[in-house]
């Protein structure tokens, strides 16, 4: 896939229909979820950005709707970086690759967010690697944009509610525009 915010839209529109897991939203439903949310609290246009953009590696792998329920990590979080990268900042693309063990830092700094999550949620925990300790947490919480990381996995665990009207992909253009590498004024 050649990497343009065209192209992002068209895999959206061609396999965002697929479920999102195990959970009652499709992939579409969910991303737009978690960038309304961070939309709705004001966050950086990249971090809205990576919200909408963050579970894209999904809709690139040819391993099925639900792996995780065949015993799976499809690394999600890394398969789109490649093609991200290509067009938007380290903004974008950093807390995207970090969402994934950001879970892993949530359940070890806090049990009650174990609780927290979907069953789908903490079967895939468990394949990619289970809770940190508190030495793994604190490393991970130093790295450049973990924060950010954090607070998209924590829009991520909300956006999971069926039939929620968000806005439409169209309107996370304008963010994706301005986080690009080179903005489009």
């Amino acid at each position: 896939m050649n990497p343009t915010i065209e192209n992002i839209i068209n895999l959206f529109t061609e396999k965002g229909s697929q479920l999102y897991g195990a959970e009652a939203v499709s992939q579409l439903e969910h991303a737009l979820q978690c960038a309304s949310l961070a939309e709705q609290s004001g966050q950086s246009h990249e971090l809205i950005t990576a919200c909408l953009l963050h579970d894209l590696g999904h809709l690139i792998h040819d391993l099925g709707d639900n792996p995780a329920s065949q015993g799976i990590d499809d690394h999600h979080e890394h398969r789109a970086i490649p093609l991200l990268k290509q067009i938007f900042t380290s903004a974008v693309t950093e807390p995207i690759r970090l969402h994934v063990v950001a879970k892993r830092y949530l359940c070890s700094i806090n049990p009650e967010y174990w609780d927290s999550l979907s069953a789908a949620s903490k079967r895939s925990l468990e394949l990619q690697g289970g809770i940190f300790s508190p030495e793994q947490a604190e490393q991970f919480i130093q790295q450049p944009y973990a924060e950010d990381a954090v607070q998209l996995r924590i829009y991520d665990d909300k956006a999971k509610i069926q039939n929620l009207p968000t806005p439409d992909l169209n309107h996370f253009t304008q963010y994706m525009n301005t986080s690009l590498l080179s903005p489009i004024q």
